[in-house]
């Protein structure tokens, strides 16, 4: 049976509410599913107002509740006024929810809210528009408000992961220029709206310009920054007849390009797509509650009409006054102390505690919901350039012939590469400046796509070219068609990450490394840093579909990385973590983002999410522990004890089940700091 993309529940193959998007049919359990997932901000927007509403009302509520003395005449009249609004506009969605699980004979959160909420708040206005028909009652506007509030910010909070991924998706698109220079039939060149461009046309990108479709270059060559979609920041050869896509940037040479796919055929579009798919397709994790709903409503359910049906016929057959009224009292008790008000704040306290503590060690958790599946994750899978290496090429070696000195070599080597692009010319400058190197005027720069660059420099001809060497990337240095100096260039490994990988091993998480890379490169960096599980040279939607794999087969998987290309896979993975230093569409994709990109705190994160999650675990064990056992007081089984007079008390019982419970779950979760502290303090002292 399929499940509702937003919420997880199962809904029927013929359920009449479905979208259908990119050719992919979803189905939904409620109109207000359909909502969040076809319009995600505009449900946000919806949800903020009405959390403007009830925020606001629910902490009055709690106020007057518990500091106005219930002899004051007007004091019910003005709780029933304020509970209207949330009740029946900021609750609606659960209403729907409910009757959507009611129609599809299922039983989620959504139910147990609705009917707790609406039963407390029926027989609160009935004490309060009918003073005296039931005796000794008291209200019970403040759990339902409260309840109502609660979790609808934890929805809002959860919808929020959609927008995300939406904002993401919507900055891969702006990479893409608005105008496109085309080639017409008669050699004229002219300029269109990159969307009116189609397949066939003839285009013209110059240096420095983003490819804005895909195409098959027809005449030229230059090098090609494919990092959008490989995350390599080392550029690559293109000429006729080699095919080129959509968000690449050519660097240096003047192409001319045969359009071959535009629009949503487009490599961008397609990641866009991917992207939005992978989002709202992730693999939702059913909140615990709701996996417990599913059994606790109808026990709660019945046991309530049992209760209620069994006093009034019992009442009635030995003569009592009122047996209705213990029959209605029996009923509301039973339902009402099995309304999850502590349910409520056992998620999101415990959850706000373990972000401040996460920002405290330089994690950023953007999606709390994937604390569930960090917790559960024994697969870190890491993207190699920008998260295990340095993003940036470094000169690892500089040497210089006989007969040449160093100083002079770098100076004119720094000076014409000032006019490069490329990663590399960026790192012999970089390194010049540090050593203090003289720049000097060049001119005659002529860039060598594939090859190199050239140009003179102090009366000399200076060439830069590539060169064939073990060990990384290699240039050669020529003057006046000698070699002068050798550049060997490598990207560094990042500092603790040999040491993260080893913590992770030793928790017992696999460890596997995805990279566009060639198979040399990503060898070397595995073999420094302890990984056996290697998958190199692979295009950004092959990671998606590598996780996927390790998903099928029961993995539960952390990926780590930076770039644009790395944004499916982020939200593919059951945990997506991007680096700080990354790209800002990676931010966006990610759940959790590492400031100081220390990979060592990847391990700090698992350690966060089993902490944080065995925490709630515990606190939902409270609050249902508390309210479970009050379910056979308040359906009477005490009555032989006590009498019928214990009904006089039940609603105090109910009020004080609710505290107690709230109170549990509060003073478990300010515990989870000291926990979480304790050990990460240990792993440090360790290292």
């Amino acid at each position: 049976m399929p499940t509702d993309p937003v919420c997880g529940m199962y809904v029927p193959d013929d359920s009449p509410i479905y979208s259908v998007l990119d050719s992919q049919k979803y189905l939904f359990c409620s109109k207000e599913c359909q909502y969040k997932y076809e319009s995600p901000e505009k449900a946000a927007l919806t949800l903020k107002r009405r959390l403007v509403v009830s925020w606001p009302l629910a902490v009055s509520i709690i106020i007057i509740t518990y500091l106005v003395s219930s002899s004051f005449t007007d004091r019910n009249y003005i709780l029933l006024l304020l509970t209207l609004p949330v009740q029946f506009y900021s609750g609606y969605g659960f209403y729907d929810g409910a009757y959507h699980s009611i129609r599809g004979k299922t039983a989620n959160m959504d139910l147990l809210v609705s009917m707790g909420t609406l039963t407390a708040f029926f027989f609160s206005a009935y004490i309060t528009l009918l003073p005296g028909t039931i005796p000794q009652s008291d209200v019970y506007f403040d759990a339902s408000a409260f309840i109502i509030t609660l979790i609808l910010t934890g929805n809002f909070i959860e919808n929020s992961t959609k927008i995300r991924a939406n904002k993401a998706a919507g900055k891969l698109i702006g990479m893409i220029p608005g105008n496109t220079t085309i080639i017409k039939e008669n050699g004229e060149i002219s300029t269109i709206p990159t969307g009116q461009v189609k397949t066939g046309n003839l285009i013209l990108v110059k240096p420095g310009e983003v490819i804005p479709v895909d195409g098959e270059i027809y005449q030229g060559k230059s090098d090609i920054d494919e990092s959008m979609l490989t995350g390599e920041q080392e550029p690559v050869t293109r000429e006729a007849p080699d095919s080129v896509s959509s968000g690449t940037k050519n660097l240096n040479g003047i192409l001319r390009i045969k359009v071959t796919r535009t629009g949503r055929d487009s490599t961008v579009n397609q990641i866009y797509e991917l992207i939005q798919r992978a989002a709202s397709g992730r693999a939702k994790v059913q909140r615990i509650a709701d996996v417990f709903s599913s059994v606790f409503v109808p026990i709660v359910i019945v046991t309530a009409i049992l209760a209620s049906l069994f006093w009034y016929f019992y009442l009635s057959s030995v003569g009592y006054a009122f047996p209705l009224v213990i029959a209605v009292l029996a009923f509301v008790s039973v339902v009402v102390i099995a309304c999850p008000c502590a349910i409520g704040l056992a998620g999101p306290i415990t959850l706000l505690l373990s972000s401040d503590i996460s920002y405290e060690n330089g994690i950023i958790i953007k999606n709390s919901s994937a604390l569930d599946r960090l917790s559960k994750a024994n697969r870190a899978i890491f993207d190699k350039t920008g998260t295990l290496t340095e993003p940036e090429p470094t000169i690892m070696e500089f040497s210089t012939s006989l007969g040449y000195s160093p100083d002079q070599v770098l100076s004119q080597a720094a000076s014409l590469e000032m006019s490069s692009n490329h990663p590399v010319a960026k790192a012999i400058v970089k390194m010049a400046g540090e050593k203090g190197a003289q720049i000097v005027e060049v001119s005659d720069v002529e860039e060598m796509p594939g090859k190199g660059i050239k140009g003179i420099a102090q009366g000399r001809n200076i060439e830069i070219i590539r060169k064939k060497m073990e060990g990384g990337s290699t240039v050669a240095v020529m003057i006046n068609g000698v070699e002068s100096g050798i550049f060997k260039l490598s990207y560094k490994i990042r500092e603790n990450a040999a040491e993260a990988v080893r913590r992770l091993k030793a928790m017992g998480i696999g460890i596997s490394m995805i990279t566009g890379d060639s198979y040399e490169e990503a060898e070397r960096v595995a073999s420094e840093i302890g990984i056996e599980d290697i998958h190199a040279e692979v295009m950004p939607s092959d990671k998606a579909d590598i996780i996927k794999k390790y998903q099928m087969n029961g993995d539960y998987v952390i990926f780590t990385g930076d770039g644009i290309n790395d944004s499916i896979a982020l939200e593919t993975a059951d945990v997506g973590i991007a680096m700080g230093s990354g790209t800002d569409i990676a931010r966006e994709s990610g759940d959790i983002i590492l400031l100081n990109n220390d990979l060592m705190h990847v391990v700090y994160a698992k350690i966060i999410g089993d902490k944080t999650i065995g925490k709630v675990k515990q606190n939902i064990g409270w609050a249902f522990g508390y309210n479970t056992a009050l379910i056979p007081i308040a359906a009477g089984v005490l009555v032989p004890f006590a009498g019928l007079s214990i009904y006089s008390f039940l609603p105090i019982l109910s009020a004080l089940a609710m505290g107690m419970s709230s109170s549990s779950v509060v003073m478990n979760s300010l515990l989870l700091r000291g926990k979480i502290n304790r050990s990460l303090r240990r792993l440090t002292e360790t290292r």
